[in-house]
């Protein structure tokens, strides 16, 4: 008995539905990312062999620019709910008689990197963005005197505030490569005032000349 021979057919495979669901997270994607803010400060970082990388969460980053202005950079994790920078704020505005409305503070969680001194930064805060970056590059930057007494510098409040909101802060300094070094020493001397003797230095990773090839 012969074999019944069964037709052959063409198999087809519908991509409608996968295209669309393609452009729809596309669509999602392009209305939720969220770009990092453009850095106020500008800093040339110096080069190193070091690869050890910096900790992508629980840390706080000191910029020093090549003018001697310093700014500070922290990341925007939360605990317990609540925002670390809008907390960090909320207390130092408690602390230097500074009232900050809900706005504001939802704002400043957004801002990266910033150089005002808190007599300013709530003027900073008001500005609209595209007159913030231009007000910022005015200001002297985050006040490190520590001429007086150092338990009233601002960098070292908002140094201990953090730290208080979060026990396992980490912090990094990134210093252009013309930053003056009595500028950097007394930074340095402000977290060790707090004993805070761990910190990473920021760099350009380059070619070890010793590494074998």
């Amino acid at each position: 008995m012969g074999k019944i021979k069964i037709k052959r057919k063409s198999t087809t495979l519908d991509m409608t539905a996968m295209c669309d669901v393609a452009f729809l997270l596309l669509t999602f994607f392009m209305l939720t990312t969220k770009f990092r803010p453009p850095e106020p400060l500008q800093v040339d970082i110096p080069s190193s062999i070091v690869s050890q990388a910096v900790p992508s969460k629980d840390l706080a980053v000191i910029e020093i620019g090549g003018d001697g202005r310093v700014f500070l950079d922290m990341d925007q994790q939360s605990i317990n709910g609540e925002a670390v920078r809008s907390a960090a704020l909320d207390l130092m505005g408690k602390k230097y008689n500074v009232t900050f409305t809900p706005e504001e503070k939802s704002l400043f969680n957004g801002i990266g990197p910033f150089g005002a001194p808190m007599s300013n930064l709530k003027e900073l805060l008001s500005k609209p963005t595209e007159e913030r970056d231009a007000y910022a590059a005015k200001l002297p930057g985050v006040v490190t005197d520590t001429t007086e007494d150092w338990r009233k510098c601002e960098l070292f409040d908002w140094i201990i505030t953090l730290r208080r909101i979060n026990p396992n802060l980490k912090v990094a300094i990134k210093g252009d490569v013309n930053s003056k070094y009595p500028v950097v020493k007394n930074v340095i001397d402000i977290l060790q005032k707090q004993n805070v003797n761990q910190f990473s230095i920021v760099t350009n990773l380059e070619a070890n000349p010793l590494a074998k090839k």
